[in-house]
C-alpha cells in the first residue's frame, strides 16, 4: 500500500483529469469529480460513475444535479507500492470513469485495456 495525504491524492487526480485530451475534455458536461476514503461497504471499487451518460441525454436534460465520478483513495492506494504506481492507477481510474460519462461500458473498456 502506498499512502499519500488527501491533498496530494486530489492533486494527482487533478493532474489525471488535466491529461485528458482537450478534444474530449471540452465535451464533458455537468460532472464533478470527488475523492472519498473508502468505497461503499461490500464493494472494492477504485472509482464509480453515477449519472446519465452524455449518449443518453436528450433535449429534456436540464436542471439536473451533476453526474458524479468518485475516486476511492483507500482502494486505489492499496493496489500501489510507489507514487509512480499510484499516479498510473489514478489516471487509469479517471479515464475509466470519464469513459462511462461518455457512454462507454465496462466490456468495451476491458477490450481497450482500460478495464
Amino acid at each position: 500500500m502506498y499512502r499519500v495525504t488527501r491533498e496530494r491524492f486530489e492533486e494527482l487526480a487533478g493532474e489525471a483529469l488535466d491529461s485528458i485530451p482537450e478534444s474530449l475534455a471540452r465535451h464533458m458536461d455537468n460532472v464533478v469529480v470527488l475523492v472519498e476514503g473508502r468505497s461503499p461497504p461490500g464493494e472494492h471499487l477504485f472509482g464509480l460513475y453515477q449519472g446519465l451518460p452524455l449518449t443518453s441525454r436528450g433535449n429534456y436534460y436540464t436542471g439536473v444535479v451533476p453526474d458524479r465520478i468518485t475516486l476511492y483513495q483507500d482502494e486505489i492506494s492499496s493496489a500501489c507500492s510507489s507514487e509512480a504506481e499510484l499516479i498510473a492507477q489514478i489516471r487509469t481510474t479517471v479515464v475509466h470513469e470519464v469513459a462511462h460519462h461518455f457512454g462507454i461500458g465496462d466490456r468495451r473498456l476491458r477490450e481497450l485495456g482500460w478495464g
